[in-house]
């Protein structure tokens, strides 16, 4: 078997370093809405023979269209459908002559609300799959019967690779306490006659929320969750029983997630390794991974994909993330065809994908981006060498106005070393300057990667020094430094931050004096007890859907947090809020908000489930009765972020005046 180890590190060290700087005068700075539109392309993908290229193309009025072009003559195009009053979340070629496509209305917010269609390529023989509409649910039984749409209670899971009509799609089902569902069900699902077919006959597991297919489309693994323990189970034919193979504390035992198959009925996992996660095969008769990880690269755990071909079934390489995001073939022919892309493109990420038959591939689709520049799509034409632009996300972004974006680690007062992601602004300075600490979100999810990234480029494009700290709790980065954020919500986790700007000025790029902090969800909370906790630090404050009160977490009854993860997951890694509510008093901006007293800007979605406007609403009063100086904004339409594009350039536009009033100067 071919190891990548030695090949992923080779690869990291000899990765260049794009440092070019050009200077820009602030009058030069391109506009909010370059960064905040809705991307002008995206979700490019090849059908299967490689013929044609589906893409996501944004309109001169702003609507979307579903585009075809003939990979051969890009100038043979089709406008499949177009988009008014919804976003599309997913595109897939169920064969070479029909897609599928999942919307979101973005007029009702909820976790789901989501529409499946299916269309043939020349835009014919469109068909509604699952209605997303809950309000359908109302409906009577003969109707649904009469139309065979299904409902809110399916979802889309995936394509099929044997040229059938078919997808696969799976059934929701739920207890009787918490709004998440607790298990999903898989079926094949035919696109023109709306025929449901099980995949999953006879006994089988309970509460499983993820199914593992084969490369015939077989579910062979089923994963569930439950009581805190994540269990996998696999089968080795379609009609054989289910045995666990693995059955582990879904976060004090090692990690073990099933990823995919090959042909070989290999399994491939991420697991546990030298106190970070790495890619390794598992043999299913005798239960065990092998004993060299298939990848690994130090010092960080395994983030990454495999790139199967569904013709000759077998793996041809993985596209994995370190400081950046990078691909190891072991296919020659993709090989020799990432290399020439690169030629083609150099100083940028070249993240190539080939169609579902990759051994003579007729076209491959390039998705190009680099710290400075937004996601890019080309399409390569091995035969002939050609490569023809498809479009850019965001066209008005120039990237000689950007600035560069850096990849560090620092320490934290008790030693841990903080990985960081520093973006600088374009133009030249003769000291210090202004700086923000943006806090990610999750908290337990990795933050950033050096690719493009509009939140900081933004910032950096008014002249900020941004800085993004993977504060301990991240992942990514190993077991160590996940742990170490366990119950540290306000306390070590928030100390991260705070000395995160502390290196900054010791570097000499901030102005102590001039240091804000922003973020959203859990980055919303952090931003607020950086005010709260370290106001010699912090000059102003962002925060949008931010959680204000810790109990709120465990009690709001508008969440969306389920029983077993408040017992389990959130006691696990915040704390027992539902037993000891108290002890979080110190920790939770509310029971703390009359001792902010710098600017501060907040903003949250009126339907945020996640994190319900009850947080906002509660810590506006408490911040206002004691600081004038507190702006407050409620979008209506909006959840957990904004989905609405007049929304996010509504907010980045405040997010510019606020900071040039409290922080720039």
């Amino acid at each position: 078997m071919n190891r990548l180890s030695s090949l992923l590190l080779s690869m990291l060290a000899a990765m260049p370093l794009l440092t070019a700087h050009a200077g820009v005068h602030a009058a030069e700075r391109p506009p909010v809405e370059s960064f905040f539109r809705h991307p002008d392309v995206g979700f490019v993908k090849l059908s299967p023979s490689g013929r044609y290229v589906a893409l996501l193309n944004r309109l001169d009025g702003g609507q979307q269209a579903l585009v075809v072009r003939e990979t051969v003559d890009l100038k043979k195009v089709t406008t499949v459908t177009t988009f008014d009053s919804a976003r599309l979340q997913a595109l897939g070629w169920v064969n070479d002559n029909r897609l599928t496509f999942t919307l979101k209305n973005v007029k009702i917010e909820f976790e789901g609300n989501y529409d499946q269609f299916a269309v043939d390529r020349d835009g014919t023989h469109l068909t509604h799959l699952i209605s997303g509409n809950w309000l359908h649910q109302q409906e009577s039984l003969g109707t649904l019967i009469k139309d065979r749409v299904l409902k809110a209670d399916h979802i889309f899971m995936g394509v099929t690779h044997d040229g059938s009509d078919d997808i696969i799609v799976g059934k929701l089902s739920w207890n009787n306490i918490d709004p998440q569902p607790q298990a999903l069900h898989p079926y094949r699902l035919n696109t023109r006659t709306r025929i449901l077919s099980d995949m999953v006959k006879g006994p089988q597991p309970e509460h499983v929320r993820h199914w593992l297919f084969d490369a015939s489309d077989q579910p062979r693994v089923a994963i569930a969750r439950g009581k805190g323990r994540c269990i996998a189970y696999y089968r080795a034919d379609v009609a054989g029983p289910w045995s666990e193979i693995s059955n582990r504390d879904c976060y004090q035992d090692e990690a073990f997630q099933p990823l995919m198959f090959d042909n070989r009925n290999t399994l491939y996992v991420r697991a546990g390794y030298k106190g970070r996660t790495a890619l390794f095969a598992f043999d299913l008769d005798k239960k065990t991974l092998d004993k060299t990880p298939f990848v690994d690269i130090d010092g960080f755990d395994f983030q990454g994909t495999l790139e199967q071909d569904y013709g000759a079934k077998k793996i041809l390489g993985v596209h994995f993330e370190a400081d950046a995001a990078s691909t190891a073939w072991l296919d020659p022919t993709m090989q020799a065809i990432q290399k020439r892309v690169d030629a083609l493109l150099p100083g940028t990420i070249n993240h190539v994908t080939c169609a579902q038959d990759c051994r003579t591939p007729a076209a491959v689709v390039v998705s190009s981006t680099s710290d400075r520049t937004p996601p890019t799509y080309y399409l390569y034409t091995p035969a002939d060498g050609r490569i023809v632009g498809l479009g850019s996300s965001h066209p008005d972004i120039q990237p000689k106005q950007m600035g560069t974006r850096d990849f560090f680690h620092y320490a934290a007062r008790d030693g841990l070393q903080i990985p960081v992601y520093v973006t600088m602004p374009p133009d030249k300075a003769a000291g210090p300057r202004a700086a923000i600490v943006l806090v990610h979100g999750g908290p337990y999810v990795r933050g950033g990667s050096w690719e493009w990234d509009e939140e900081a480029q933004f910032l950096a494009s008014r002249g900020y020094v941004v800085l993004q700290p993977e504060f301990r709790g991240s992942t990514g980065f190993g077991a160590a430094h996940f742990r170490a954020g366990w119950q540290q919500w306000g306390r070590a986790m928030q100390d991260d931050l705070a000395d995160a700007a502390a290196w900054a000025v010791k570097q000499g790029w901030a102005d102590p004096k001039r240091i804000g902090i922003m973020g959203a969800s859990y980055g919303g909370y952090a931003t607020l007890m950086g005010l709260v906790r370290d106001p010699d630090v912090f000059r102003a404050g962002v925060e949008w859907a931010g959680v204000t009160d810790i109990e709120l977490l465990f009690t709001a009854v508008e969440s969306d947090a389920s029983e077993d993860a408040r017992r389990y997951d959130m006691k696990t890694l915040i704390g027992d809020a539902l037993t000891n509510p108290a002890a979080f008093a110190d920790v939770s901006p509310l029971a703390q908000a009359g001792r902010i007293r710098q600017p501060l800007l907040m903003a949250h979605g009126a339907q945020d489930r996640r994190v319900p406007v009850v947080h906002a609403a509660k810590m506006h009063d408490a911040v206002k009765a004691k600081n004038a100086n507190v702006e407050y904004v409620v979008y209506p339409e909006e959840g957990h972020g904004w989905r609405h594009e007049d929304d996010s350039i509504d907010f980045w536009k405040r997010v510019e005046a606020f900071l040039d009033k409290n922080l720039a100067h």
